[in-house]
């Protein structure tokens, strides 16, 4: 147990910070003491319950349908967001996700990140803590040019990072190449190699999940330059949809197709060995792919909208 003194200055350091909203290096000023130290104080208020941090959402969750979702497809918790307004459908998931990496942040280890509208909508609503300075932020899929930036799983990782006060590693290779000379160059990198295998052996996963022909799915197929044959060979190939660029089928099995040779990122069967993949998306038109994810087990937990949860639900 903290000695008085040692209280005192927890006190002092969290009214400081959370209160009055100083930076670490102001805190560190006004204490005496040294910035290194203000992150392990902070740390040490909220283990000892002086810090108590808390995200309202300021909507119900659907208690029924996670219920049904959990029982259908065996998941170890889901969490849904009431529909509303299309615009506010992503923020009420990231919010419900943002939740959840709370409630489920490591002490010490690696949170792993994949791309996409919705896994930026977690980042987004996750709330400031810098205090994790024992935590690695770690991207599962190289950078997606043809994304709007913000998305981009490299710019996700070091925004995570910074919220959480935690390191953060980049992945410099493209997420998608036109070749496999160039995809067998870019993995015989040892920086590039290295960033991947730690993501294999994160703790915790976020990962957003696409569906064949909608929004960014259908523009990673776009974006290999496949050849007619190769492209004729994907349409046949039962994909459904795709988590961390990977396609995979109606039953969660990675397509027999050379769409594998032009990605950098995780492979389905390394994701699969993450303890907690948690997988966020929003509206119906995920349906199919979020159906083939679960159905493959690439999930633990999912959070969604109660729109995609009833299509889910719905489905065989």
């Amino acid at each position: 147990m903290p000695s008085p003194r040692e209280q005192e200055m927890f006190v002092r350091a969290a009214t400081l910070y959370y209160i009055e909203g100083k930076s670490q290096a102001e805190v560190a000023t006004e204490l005496g003491i040294s910035r290194s130290n203000v992150s392990r104080v902070l740390t040490s208020a909220r283990a000892n319950g002086i810090v108590d941090i808390r995200i309202n959402a300021p909507f119900r969750r659907d208690s029924k349908l996670e219920r049904d979702l959990i029982e259908k497809y065996g998941l170890q918790e889901a969490r849904v967001a009431p529909s509303g307004a299309p615009e506010m459908q992503l923020a009420r998931v990231g919010e419900l996700g943002a939740q959840w990496l709370m409630d489920h942040l490591p002490l010490e280890g690696s949170i792993a990140v994949s791309w996409g509208s919705a896994v930026q909508a977690v980042v987004e609503e996750t709330a400031r803590d810098p205090t994790h300075s024992t935590l690695e932020i770690l991207p599962l899929v190289g950078g997606l040019s043809i994304v709007d930036a913000a998305r981009d799983g490299n710019v996700l990782v070091r925004a995570l990072a910074i919220k959480l006060g935690a390191r953060h590693r980049r992945l410099y290779a493209p997420a998608v190449v036109e070749s496999t000379t160039a995809r067998t160059a870019f993995l015989t990198e040892t920086s590039i190699r290295t960033v991947l295998e730690a993501a294999s052996e994160a703790q915790v996963a976020i990962v957003g999940i696409g569906s064949v022909g909608e929004g960014a799915s259908s523009a990673i197929i776009d974006s290999m330059s496949l050849s007619a044959t190769e492209l004729a060979q994907f349409r046949d190939s039962g994909a459904v949809g795709d988590c961390c660029t990977r396609y995979f089928d109606g039953s969660g099995r990675p397509v027999d197709s050379s769409v594998n040779d032009h990605v950098i990122a995780i492979d389905l069967a390394s994701l699969r060995k993450i303890p907690k993949v948690v997988g966020v998306a929003a509206g119906v038109q995920k349906a199919a792919g979020t159906h083939g994810a679960l159905k493959g087990k690439l999930l633990h937990s999912l959070v969604v909208d109660s729109a995609l949860a009833t299509a889910l639900l719905a489905l065989d």
